[in-house]
């Protein structure tokens, strides 16, 4: 059989940068603390683990004196860096330049246009849109996809619009045209009161139509995930749109040997947060299995 591992799956720029420098820290013997789990990866977070990082709460700032802790890919809001600077602790910063250059347009927008309501298309919760929402002192709307959450909008008010870095650029634009919709319903003028600022990484945004395109080309797709990755629903959600033998997966024991039946080839991708190593293993599994 045929096993292609896609290109383009894998860890994004972002978490990439972050894991070399976690790696870095830890090949020199340093007691490392992540804040949070550096990605939504068990098995990648496990292998962190065994090196020697050890996962922080944001309640245990005050613990971490004068210890080195890496912030992760997806940003934080200023008030963490604020505890940080109090308890002199060691900051390694692997915030996503991406995610740094969105947090300080959001900033700027909040500080420099009061009248307006700052809007943030992404996930509730997520700790890329937790840090976004601390540039506002935590006063931008989070909207999403479910219609309601549209009622926390005053359409007769300035909006301006930006969205989590990994969301998908075909929700931002429909929501964007809700917006617009809802104010000339409101009898307000759109092209006045509405700012959109298309801030979803483009690494990531290329990703569905490659993806549709991999997920095409193979009899059966095995998409390797995290169980905590939007990023990895999203596109796992695209290979099953175009593939029905489409499976996903956290690790190489749960692959079953029926799904491959009368199958000549298999493909294997992954979410921004599934490292390399852990597609080549499948790959190696698959074939030990059949």
């Amino acid at each position: 059989m045929q096993i292609e591992i896609e290109a383009r799956s894998g860890f994004c720029f972002g978490v990439k940068r972050a894991i070399e420098m976690a790696e870095a820290a830890l090949r020199q013997g340093e007691e490392l603390y992540c804040l949070g789990a550096i990605v939504h990866n068990e098995e990648e977070t496990a292998r962190l683990h065994q090196m020697g990082m050890e996962e922080a709460t944001h309640r245990q700032l005050e613990a971490l004196s004068g210890k080195p802790v890496l912030l992760r890919a997806h940003g934080e809001p200023p008030e963490t860096y604020d505890r940080i600077q109090e308890n002199d602790i060691q900051v390694i910063d692997g915030t996503c330049p991406v995610v740094r250059k969105l947090q300080k347009r959001v900033r700027k927008a909040f500080e420099e246009r009061p009248e307006a309501q700052i809007l943030i298309y992404g996930k509730k919760g997520h700790p890329e849109v937790v840090g976004l929402e601390g540039q506002t002192a935590f006063q931008a709307i989070v909207v999403g996809d479910d219609d309601g959450d549209l009622k926390k909008i005053d359409f007769q008010r300035a909006v301006v619009l930006f969205s989590q870095t990994t969301m998908s650029q075909e929700g931002f634009r429909d929501l964007a045209e809700r917006i617009r919709q809802g104010m000339k319903e409101a009898g307000a003028d759109p092209d006045h009161l509405l700012s959109v600022n298309d801030t979803i990484c483009r690494q990531v945004s290329r990703r569905g139509p490659a993806i549709k395109e991999f997920a095409q080309k193979h009899d059966v797709i095995i998409f390797v995930s995290g169980l905590g990755s939007s990023n990895g629903r999203y596109l796992y959600g695209l290979c099953k749109e175009v593939n029905q033998r489409s499976f996903l997966v956290s690790s190489e024991k749960e692959l079953k040997k029926e799904w491959f039946s009368g199958a000549q080839s298999a493909g294997i991708s992954g979410a921004t947060s599934t490292p390399l190593w852990q597609m080549e293993r499948l790959a190696e599994t698959i074939k030990e299995l059949l």
